[in-house]
């Protein structure tokens, strides 16, 4: 492809990418499509010979298109947001033309020290401790990873990653805990058998007392607590963890506390909100993603840690030819994770963090809270409804229960409504189980979502009611 030519299909998916942008909504959320629909459309083999770039762009549209979710559509109100915005695409694109390995300084030092940088904003936004220094990884999960590895190196004086595992390590966390940390405990050789479920609270936060109790037993054992992964956020309901009284009970027993703030932790940027962060000075690592609820299309997830000697000892490795004669003073953050090979991925941060500016990006998570509120209160007003999980965020936990019915009718009558609300395509919506009761979660937080769409989803979801009743 010559430069021409490029130049014609780049301006071309330009405006297809912006006419798409603004007109998402047209589209369904989520196409009707079956297993294998978009397969059977597609060639068993690579072609031999070269094809025209206008073939493979109508491909595009014809076969690929019509299986996308629309994560961008203002109807969309599932999981959470993996949001993108104008700025983060530029300087994604820019950063795929570049095509730079950001693995060490040397390779390219902008980019270590934009992220650097930009990873020190965040941090001040969020208002975490002074020292604490970041780094980009591309998931919270593979974050949560990082510091279960970092925290069983630290717990056995580095012997591990010598010797392997000598003595039985154990690790904490909530009921309601992402899954990411049980399979990131899995994977960092801990073994299913040494995860502790610590019960939760009415408010579906980690209960101190049986965090302490549990690490007091497997201490009597003579097992070895290693680390407590602690939620900020939690997906089923938001739930927080009390900070403030979970890390006096890490420091009692010295053992690592991570802390999973993947989407809530965005939330910290208003003063109104900054007390989810209570106690935040007693833990050792915190992770919360970019991607979900500012604005940086995935992937960017941001790592903070209290002692990076600690990190980087367990990660480093130092084959001859990655030397270089400034390792000393600066940060090569290929040791700072599990990849060797790196993506430029704070340019995107950086061209959000200065297009919206942290006044742009308060005003759109407090008008996503205020638009979650509404949708609780007029929950609250139907006494066909009710409320499962605290509004904290922007998420919305509630099922329909117009009577007298067993869980077990109401668990599978909130079930068919939410097959029948996500049967329109007009929205997606979620579900989850909070103390064994069926519950549809409502997850406010894509960038384009406006007050007419929320409304508009609460008058599907009475409508469907009504089918289903």
């Amino acid at each position: 492809m010559d430069s021409d030519e490029f130049k014609r299909y780049g301006y071309r998916f330009v405006d297809w990418l912006a006419e798409y942008m603004d007109g998402v909504e047209k589209y369904p959320v989520h196409q009707p499509v079956e297993p294998g629909d978009i397969k059977d459309n597609l060639p068993e083999n690579a072609p031999l010979k070269g094809e025209p770039l206008e073939d493979v762009f109508q491909d595009f549209q014809e076969i690929i298109l019509p299986g996308i979710t629309h994560w961008q559509h203002p109807f969309w109100f599932a999981y959470f947001p993996a949001n993108n915005s104008p700025p983060s695409v530029l300087a994604e694109f820019l950063t795929a033309g570049l095509g730079a390995q950001c693995m060490i300084w040397k390779t390219s030092p902008a980019a270590e020290e934009l992220e650097e940088v930009t990873l020190e904003w965040l941090r001040k936004m969020i208002g975490l401790p002074e020292g604490m220094a970041g780094v980009i990884q591309d998931t919270a999960s593979t974050a949560t990873l990082v510091a279960l590895v970092t925290a069983r190196e630290k717990a056995t004086s580095f012997q591990t990653n010598d010797k392997g595992f000598t003595e039985t390590l154990i690790v904490y966390t909530s009921e309601e805990a992402h899954s990411s940390v049980a399979k990131g405990a899995k994977i960092a050789g801990y073994g299913r058998e040494n995860i502790r479920l610590i019960p939760a609270d009415d408010k579906f936060a980690m209960i101190p007392e049986e965090l302490d109790r549990a690490i007091r037993e497997d201490k009597e054992k003579g097992l070895k607590p290693a680390c407590v992964c602690a939620t900020v956020g939690t997906t089923s309901s938001t739930g927080v963890d009390p900070l403030d009284r979970i890390g006096p009970v890490c420091q009692e027993h010295d053992v690592w506390l991570h802390v999973d703030a993947a989407f809530a932790g965005t939330a910290a940027i208003l003063p109104e909100k900054r007390w989810i962060m209570n106690g935040v000075e007693y833990v050792d690592s915190f992770v919360f993603n970019p991607h979900k609820w500012m604005l940086t299309n995935f992937d960017c997830s941001a790592y903070f840690v209290k002692d990076p000697d600690v990190l980087q000892r367990t990660f480093d490795i130092h084959p001859e030819y990655l030397k270089t004669g400034v390792d000393a003073v600066v940060h090569n953050y290929r040791d700072w994770g599990i990849q060797l090979g790196r993506r430029f991925r704070a340019l995107k941060l950086w061209f959000v963090l200065r297009y919206y500016g942290v006044e742009g990006l308060q005003a759109m998570v407090r008008e996503h809270i205020r638009l979650a509120d509404l949708l609780k209160g007029w929950i609250e007003k139907d006494d066909r409804f009710e409320l499962m999980a605290p509004v904290d965020f922007s998420l919305v936990c509630f099922r329909f229960n117009d009577g007298d019915r067993s869980e077990e009718e109401l668990n599978a009558l909130n079930k068919k409504l939410l097959e029948c609300i996500n049967s329109t395509g007009k929205t997606l919506l979620t579900q989850t189980t909070l103390k064994g009761k069926y519950v549809i979660r409502v997850s406010i937080g894509q960038r384009t979502t406006q007050e007419r769409h929320v409304r508009e989803l609460w008058e599907l979801i009475i409508a469907e009611t009504k089918e289903i009743s």
